[in-house]
């Protein structure tokens, strides 16, 4: 059986360092620490094939956008014949303080526009999701403005904590199971 794990984002430098693509750097460690490269573009992602243990994994960043990563993601799958209980999606989270991670089994959008995308394009909220916190907007900001901005300086290194508690979140929920990771990282 194939894990596929997807991290959210933008494609492009401009949008590299935000808050959006957390998704993306941490899809981009996990891969780094398994050994596995970004080789191919196909199905509307750049993806690295590789092992973690016994399983094979499949890591992809959608270079759909944001908005429209549930068009790359059904590709995916469809193309992969992976079943939604081994597709874990990666990506930001308002809702949680800036360092923190949540790992998540089903449920709703909670506004996501990419989680969005995928649950309506596969008609299912079926999937695993690993959630990083980039905390909420301060003051009157927008929260699209927000979510487009890089983090501040004392938010960095909190972020990169939560990258790496990501990556073995990812790594426990293929060797592990998804309820003991869970219970380890929520």
């Amino acid at each position: 059986m194939i894990w596929l794990i997807v991290g959210l984002g933008n494609p492009g430098n401009s949008y590299r360092l935000t808050r959006h693509n957390v998704g993306f750097r941490v899809v981009e460690r996990f891969a780094r620490v398994q050994g596995i490269q970004f080789k191919k573009r196909r199905w509307g992602a750049q993806i690295g094939e590789g092992r973690v243990g016994r399983q094979k994994v499949v890591v992809a960043k959608p270079l759909t956008y944001m908005n429209k990563s549930g068009v790359a993601v059904k590709k995916l799958i469809a193309e992969l014949g992976v079943s939604l209980d081994h597709l874990v999606v990666v990506h930001d989270d308002l809702d949680l303080a800036c360092g923190r991670i949540k790992i998540k089994k089903k449920g709703g959008h909670g506004g996501h526009k990419g989680v969005q995308s995928i649950i309506e394009l596969l008609g299912s909220a079926g999937f695993l999701r690993v959630k990083v916190g980039i905390d909420k907007p301060r003051g009157h900001e927008e929260g699209a403005d927000y979510v487009l901005s890089p983090f501040t300086a004392e938010e960095r290194a909190l972020v990169k904590e939560s990258v790496e508690q990501a990556v073995e979140a990812i790594e426990a929920i293929i060797v592990s199971g998804k309820d003991k990771a869970m219970n380890k990282y929520n």
